[in-house]
């Protein structure tokens, strides 16, 4: 008799009917019947067992103490075992060899981890958890992904992007910029084509990379013109680089009142991370002319200290009076996708928000550095260009991410 046929086998022992039904089986899978246990009618004895689900062979026993899908008592349990996966959409198992990738970028922790992320992206997260069942699942080789074969291709489309080796590496020059007034759009906007954004009161544009030249010497002419950074990064295709500066800034959060003590109080210290944090996470096109990167930016910041007076005790029963800071804080975020070709520069603008906070270091060079605690606000512009694939050997590194003597394709 064959396995993939429907077998119905009734068999009483002790009161229990036990029913044997072959299920579809998936291409290339093994064929497993399921055994559901149905109880006919209730047990007079009830064998004894450390596990309420004993196993014999491949079938499962279960005891009328622990019928399917109840506890001893009676609240819901486990679910039932099943080794064969449901295909009614025609949903069909394939295993991508990742390995290419994943050796190439050895230096990262779970680099596998963004061709999961990517293959989220390109087909939403709520699809691999409705129906038609889906599993995606990753290893540092192997990407094994079960769906339909529409979205199989989707998928392939995108392992395809990282096992290119056209698009191994790139390096990509970023300016964080911040000018005092947006009125550097009224002779400038004749030469940016709009590009939609979903974040509201943010912009952006493309422009050519000669355009850019122009741009940059424009804004560099306005009042307050500030760069938070000017690093050239090399970033594996696909992963993410972080930039980022915070530092801690304490103040005088409140007053705790102890009478127990000689003072009578103490004073509680408060403290906020100030600064940004900036992130690029690009992928090439498998020919390498366009790039979709996700832009992920925060900035927060301590526009201003407002002091309030406390009347504390004093030495001699006579009050005095202590201040505590409640701090005006203001930030702005961005969590943007967008895709350009690489032969143009993209700008983006999140309007007039706060600044980030300069100060001086070997990553983040500011051509003029101002007061943590004079203006802050501005007008603030990102500006991304790819500068090509990597085509000479590194010879220099900043945690993995700064570019030594290393060429490129084109420079604003």
């Amino acid at each position: 008799m064959s396995i993939r046929s429907l077998v119905t086998l009734l068999a009483l022992h002790g009161g229990l009917c036990q029913v044997v039904s072959a299920q579809p089986v998936i291409p290339g899978s093994t064929a497993v019947e399921v055994t559901q246990a149905v109880d006919l009618k209730p047990l007079e004895r009830v064998e004894a067992t450390s596990d309420p689900d004993r196993l014999r062979g491949n079938e499962a026993v279960r005891t009328a103490a622990t019928a399917p899908g109840t506890s001893r008592n009676g609240s819901s349990r486990r679910g039932r075992a099943s080794r064969v996966l449901p295909n009614d959409a025609g949903q069909v198992w394939r295993e991508y060899d990742i390995s290419p990738y994943t050796l190439r970028v050895s230096d990262r922790e779970h680099p596998e981890r963004a061709v999961v992320d990517w293959v989220l992206r390109e087909t939403g997260t709520d699809l691999w958890f409705t129906e038609p069942l889906g599993l995606l699942n990753a290893s540092q080789h192997r990407l094994r992904v079960y769906h339909t074969p529409e979205v199989q291709e989707t998928v392939a489309s995108v392992v395809d992007r990282f096992l290119s080796t056209s698009t191994e590496s790139h390096a990509f020059a970023m300016r964080l910029i911040t000018v005092a007034s947006p009125g550097w759009r009224s002779q400038a906007l004749r030469t940016m084509t709009p590009v939609t954004v979903r974040t509201p009161g943010t912009e952006a544009w493309l422009v050519s990379k000669e355009e850019a030249v122009l741009l940059l010497n424009h804004l560099r002419g306005h009042s307050g013109y500030r760069e938070h950074g000017t690093p050239d990064l090399l970033i594996y295709n696909g992963q993410q680089e972080t930039l980022e500066y915070r530092r801690p800034r304490q103040y005088s959060k409140s007053v705790i009142f102890r009478p127990a003590t000689f003072s009578g109080y103490e004073m509680k210290v408060g403290q906020i991370q100030e600064g940004f944090s900036l992130q690029l996470t690009p992928l090439m096109s498998r020919d390498g002319r366009t790039v979709d990167a996700v832009i992920k930016a925060q900035v927060d910041q301590i526009e201003k200290l407002q002091e309030v007076p406390v009347d504390v005790p004093g030495p001699g029963g006579r009050s005095q009076r202590v201040v505590v800071q409640i701090p005006r804080l203001s930030g702005w975020q961005l969590h943007e996708r967008f895709r350009w070709p690489v032969d143009k520069v993209l700008v983006i603008s999140r309007g007039v928000v706060a600044t980030p906070a300069p100060v001086k270091n070997r990553r983040f060079l500011f051509n003029n550095s101002m007061n943590a605690f004079g203006q802050s606000r501005g007008d603030a512009l990102l500006m991304l260009e790819c500068l090509g694939p990597v085509v000479s050997s590194i010879t220099e590194k900043d945690s993995g991410t700064r570019v030594g003597n290393t060429r490129f394709q084109g420079r604003y």
